[in-house]
């Protein structure tokens, strides 16, 4: 089912990044797709990362700057990546994975929150903001954090691991999307302190609200080629923190989104297998 459309796309390629212009690795020099002047463009992009999709070389879909004052022309909102000729729609903007699981909740897609009364988005509990609380249809206040999850791939594991693994004959959509993904300092330190800490603040809310509260942790994965989902085995401590918070009865909802290239995002599922 549709539920999302960029308006107005462009396609590119990423000459740079991070850009020559600005050295933020958030900004990349992109060419537009058939443009015979190579004009360079600086393109902004909100993720750190972006799992290596964003990288020089890489072709991505841009919507024009929110901002007209911006020095970025462009919007990185998609990465297309090839495997074995197989195209795939990638969303790696994390910003609009709270617009995408809005729609959804407009529209009824998520099992577990059907016929919501009423939210509210980005709104401050104790010391984290979380993107969403409302009432569910039972009157039930919910807390409801989101977080994008681009990365996915036929092993969660180290990459010096990775090289040594031949995955050649596995099936292109049995991947698994784990979450989080990202670079660090120190091998022991957890990829997303800010991840962290929301995860753990909905636990502890669980543990003293009990049944008076419902705190859901979305996990919206922006692409097809999966089936299954997990917490990263490349950081523990936020394994062992969503392992908790599961056991604590926080409720864990992996959404799958579908992009196309011409922008459009279709609802896949809300359950997707949980590795524990």
């Amino acid at each position: 089912m549709e539920i999302y459309k960029l308006q107005k796309i462009y396609i590119g390629n990423v000459v740079k990044r991070p850009s020559k212009t600005s050295k933020t690795p958030y900004v990349a020099d992109i060419i537009l797709e058939n443009d015979n002047t190579n004009t360079e463009f600086m393109a902004h992009t909100a993720a750190l990362g972006c799992c290596g999709m964003v990288d020089s070389g890489k072709e991505v879909i841009m919507i024009d700057s929110p901002n007209p004052k911006n020095v970025c022309k462009y919007k990185i909102m998609l990465a297309k990546t090839i495997e074995r000729g197989k195209i795939n729609i990638v969303g790696v903007d994390p910003n609009i994975a709270e617009d995408l699981v809005e729609e959804c909740i407009k529209l009824n897609l998520i099992s577990s929150l059907k016929n919501v009364k009423k939210y509210k988005r980005q709104q401050t509990i104790s010391t984290s903001r979380f993107d969403f609380i409302g009432l569910d249809s039972n009157d039930t206040c919910f807390i409801l954090e989101v977080k994008n999850v681009p990365l996915a791939d036929y092993v969660d594991c180290y990459e010096k691991e990775r090289k040594k693994m031949d995955f050649s004959n596995r099936e292109i959509n049995s991947k698994i999307a784990y979450f989080p993904d990202g670079y660090r300092k120190k091998q022991k330190d957890t990829v997303s302190p800010r991840a962290l800490k929301h995860i753990t603040e909905l636990t502890n809310i669980k543990l003293e609200k009990k049944d008076k509260i419902r705190c859901i942790m979305c996990y919206v994965i922006q692409r097809r080629d999966v089936q299954s989902f997990q917490a990263s085995n490349v950081d523990p401590i936020y394994k062992e923190a969503f392992n908790k918070a599961n056991d604590s009865g926080v409720e864990i909802i992996p959404l799958q989104i579908e992009w196309n290239s011409d922008g459009i995002a279709k609802f896949i599922c809300d359950n997707l297998t949980i590795n524990m």
